[in-house]
């Protein structure tokens, strides 16, 4: 291929990409700055089941508007079924119906959340009925004597509640608060425990479910907490910290002792909650407040994906970014590196370790597998069975690190397993020739380059500017794209290959 055909392709790419960026952001108004994003979230219920080829309706608890929260809009996604809501007990609900349905089926709820700032003063609520809970012995005795306890300890309704939670998360819990967990630790089970303690002591409790609206999460765990009626109001309490009041990005879902979704008609029921910040609105309110108000650009754009879709393509979007910057750093500068692109993938698993716990954990797993690869050079094995026990080990290792760590109360270590264990391990393999081949010198040199590519990559990459330039207008990795096919054609010399030819500068000079 000519010089002239390459240049013409450049041209072409960074005309293309630049184009579109500069109409998105001049024309359409595209946000260019992360910190224009607005303080709204997308939601996403994600509902997964298997149909017997029968009538199917299932139902899912769906949330409303709050003090702090209100729902600006929400969508049902079906094909083919009928969808109704209701409200029951201070719950929202919806239902899906079909006549008949056969085999695995998706459906799809998503809502736009924004945080409302009022100031207004709480409504007086009135007092709630206390239904009665009975129980069976012993777990009745063992309801009463605890109340009894929690009861001689407190002072008023707080500092009761409070010394319940504390109870209940003792890690060694006393006899009566042991029967009545039933072996049973999580936290859905501790609210809803507690909810029938007080109610056995005659105060007004409900149990609380909902998410954390952070700034991206596909796979939301269930936050649960406590609600107690006094001094004619709610009153919130957090479960995990035992303190009166939750954060104010705890966005409620549901009450009640009932699970978020129920089905008939199905089995193998599964739910999943996503949750991202919404650039996708502060991109629409742009654009609603220009001249164009439905452009096709963000009809197609990675904006109608679904959230979780979405939260991957954020990561996705980012290698090419740490490519781009590996491509520079070993044909420009000339670091050297294991492979080509096993940097970027230990730069994304930085992402969950954090740098510094990553290096370690990198550290300790490829010098330990190493030790066990030149020990398996003494067997004698062949190629597939030597690379096959070096992965064995290297899940071991993995698994012993998180153990350990875990009980030395290190979280960060149990992250750990986050590391492609593929690319760990033909690292170890790949050491393990060059320093066979070339010497220690040289394997350690690699292994500190590949290290130190990770490192930068990781910092690029954690960039919230970055992240919001490569999903806003991904056209600009055309123009990192003609980058790139430059730098294919550079045989300059590298940056750390100078020093070679300082003998020679001095002698002509």
């Amino acid at each position: 291929m000519s010089k002239r055909h390459l240049y013409l392709l450049v041209l072409c790419l960074t005309i293309v990409g630049l184009g579109i960026f500069l109409y998105k952001f001049l024309v359409l108004g595209f946000p260019l700055s992360f910190h224009a994003i607005s303080d709204t979230w997308n939601v996403e219920c994600r509902i997964t089941f298997g149909a017997r080829n029968a009538p199917v309706k299932v139902s899912l608890f769906i949330p409303r508007n709050t003090k702090y929260f209100a729902i600006e809009n929400e969508n049902f996604i079906s094909r083919g079924y009928g969808i109704a809501t209701a409200t029951e007990q201070g719950n929202r609900q919806a239902v899906w119906s079909i006549r008949q349905a056969k085999g695995q089926q998706t459906l799809y709820y998503r809502a736009v959340v924004r945080r409302v700032d009022t100031k207004e003063p709480s409504a007086v609520v009135s007092p709630p009925e206390i239904k009665e809970v009975r129980l069976s012995e012993p777990q009745l005795s063992a309801a009463e004597s605890l109340i009894s306890e929690i009861r001689a300890k407190s002072a008023d309704v707080d500092t009761m509640v409070k010394e319940l939670i504390k109870r209940l998360n003792m890690p060694h819990p006393d006899e009566n608060v042991a029967l009545l967990l039933d072996k049973q630790a999580a936290m859905s089970h501790k609210v809803k425990l507690a909810t029938r303690v007080l109610a056995r002591a005659g105060i007004p409790a409900r149990a609380i479910h909902g998410v954390r609206l952070e700034q991206e999460d596909r796979d939301a765990h269930l936050i649960h907490w406590l609600e107690v009626y006094e001094k004619r109001q709610w009153r919130s309490y957090d479960l995990v910290r035992g303190e009166s009041g939750v954060p104010p990005d705890y966005f409620p879902w549901w009450q009640g002792i009932r699970p978020l979704a129920q089905i008939d008609g199905g089995d193998n029921l599964q739910v999943s909650l996503s949750v991202t910040l919404s650039q996708e609105e502060a991109v629409r309110a742009a654009i609603q407040s220009g001249k164009i108000k439905s452009p096709l650009l963000l009809e197609f754009s990675l904006f109608s994906l679904p959230i979780h879709t979405q939260a991957v393509y954020r990561v996705l979007l980012l290698v090419p970014v740490g490519a781009f910057l590996l491509v520079i750093l070993r044909n420009v500068i000339g670091i050297k590196t294991f492979g080509t692109f096993m940097p970027v993938l230990i730069a994304l698993a930085f992402r969950e370790t954090q740098l510094l716990w990553g290096i370690i954990l990198f550290s300790l797993v490829v010098g330990l597998g190493l030790s066990v690869r030149r020990y398996l050079e003494h067997l004698k094995l062949l190629l597939v069975p030597r690379l096959a026990s070096v992965l064995l080990v290297v899940v071991l290792i993995m698994a012993l690190l998180s153990v350990l760590t875990h009980k030395l109360g290190l979280e960060r270590g149990l992250s750990v397993a986050l590391f492609p264990m593929v690319i760990l391990t033909m690292t170890i393999e790949r050491m393990s020739i060059v320093w066979e081949e070339r010497g220690a010198s040289e394997a350690l040199q690699q292994a500190a380059g590949s290290l130190m590519v990770a490192a930068l990559a990781y910092l690029i990459m954690s960039i919230s500017y970055v992240e919001h330039l490569v999903f806003v207008f991904p056209e600009l990795l055309l123009v990192l794209l003609a980058v790139t096919l430059l730098l294919g054609r550079y045989y300059g010399y590298r940056l750390v290959e100078l020093r070679r030819f300082k003998a020679l500068v001095r002698r002509e000079v």
